[in-house]
């Protein structure tokens, strides 16, 4: 690989590919970043017009979005390391399915923190339950690492935080496509892989991360229809998607569903859901035997406690007052510590990781 030099706009530029021919042209400069020639403008340009082809690309957002220099220093790719809020919290409670903006503290969905490294550059990535908590910030880290993104939320309920999750996305100079759909009918599930796919022509990385959770403090509670509801979410969705998506999937492909620590430690107050979490690990244990002749991988990630706006909807107030405490580092995760584990499973460089569980649990082991 040859390293060429250039001056442009009186910055100097970088191209790391042999073939690329530089010039002070600005619609030259352009054509080489479009095609992934031009990786680096070491001091960021400030001409007008290159600044807006460089967002427009996606291939970097300035002071938060990926570069693709290989010889960039870690400080700039490397999150920097910010002090999680603990218990005890404020008591708080909210109408599903919660919003972002009215938790306190809010959660911290890495807008100041994540620093991408073009691992996912040109992937086009699939997020159930993509407007809040985990899944907009894996949206965000998707996003600063070069994929466009679809989410996939419920309904207009949920438009705000959606929307946010949009202008992050957008702001990193990526696409950004919204679906409402209500994962309990199968139609729809199907339909929001159509949309995808009509967007985006094809699926690299699936994210099956919506979920519905109630808490209950006896099986008497537990309604028929809670518990058909909370399985046609948490597990039917995710084969119904799966299906529907993996002829629009290429080898190469991943698949990540969000399980849970109640996988194995179920809580007792969280049955139903437990229950499915429980589903979730087994499905996609299966399914990582059966898409390896495809070359398609499929892995799950466990989160332990999480600061999400669920946690406020779905549970008292006191305990959400003391959420997190039960773990051994004593407080919840905040969303944007599961998005690096999201990320790697997406990327190209876990070619050889599918049918495994991976532990975000603040320090309590799956074993």
């Amino acid at each position: 690989m040859s390293v060429g030099y250039a001056d442009l706009s009186g910055k100097r530029f970088v191209a790391v590919s042999g073939s690329a021919q530089l010039s002070q042209d600005p619609d030259k400069a352009k054509q080489l970043w479009s095609t992934e020639q031009l990786a680096y403008y070491p001091d960021g340009p400030e001409d007008a017009r290159l600044r807006h082809t460089l967002r427009e690309t996606g291939t970097i957002a300035f002071d938060r979005g990926c570069e693709t220099n290989p010889l960039i220093s870690p400080e700039h790719t490397m999150s920097s390391r910010v002090e999680a809020p603990k218990p005890t919290f404020k008591p708080q409670w909210q109408p599903v399915p919660g919003k972002s903006e009215d938790m306190d503290p809010k959660p911290d969905y890495g807008e100041s923190t994540y620093r991408g490294s073009a691992r996912l550059q040109g992937k086009k990535a699939l997020i159930t339950g993509g407007d809040s908590g985990i899944g907009r910030a894996v949206a965000l880290a998707f996003a600063r690492e070069g994929a466009d993104v679809a989410i996939a939320y419920l309904d207009e309920s949920e438009d705000r935080d959606a929307r946010e999750t949009q202008r992050l996305v957008r702001e990193a100079g990526r696409r950004c496509e919204l679906f409402r759909c209500d994962l309990s009918s199968a139609d729809r599930c199907r339909q929001l892989v159509r949309d995808t796919v009509e967007a985006f022509e094809y699926i690299d990385v699936l994210v099956n991360n919506a979920a519905h959770q109630r808490s209950f403090d006896s099986l008497e509670e537990i309604s028929a229809e809670e518990w058909n509801r909370t399985f046609a979410i948490n597990i039917s969705a995710l084969f119904h998607i799966t299906q529907a998506a993996l002829p629009h999937m290429r080898p190469g492909s991943s698949i990540i569903n969000t399980s849970s620590v109640n996988l194995d430690s179920p809580s007792p107050q969280l049955l139903p859901y437990a229950t499915t979490k429980g589903a979730i690990q087994n499905f996609t244990g299966g399914l990582a035997q059966l898409l390896a002749p495809k070359g398609i991988r499929a892995n799950t990630v466990a989160p332990g406690p999480v600061w999400t706006p669920l946690i406020p909807s779905t549970m008292p107030a006191e305990k959400v007052k003391h959420f997190g405490e039960q773990v051994p580092m004593k407080r919840p995760a905040q969303p944007r510590e599961l998005a690096p584990v999201y990320v790697m499973l997406a990327s190209d460089e876990a070619s050889y990781v599918s049918g495994a569980t991976i532990a975000v649990t603040g320090g309590k082991p799956i074993i």
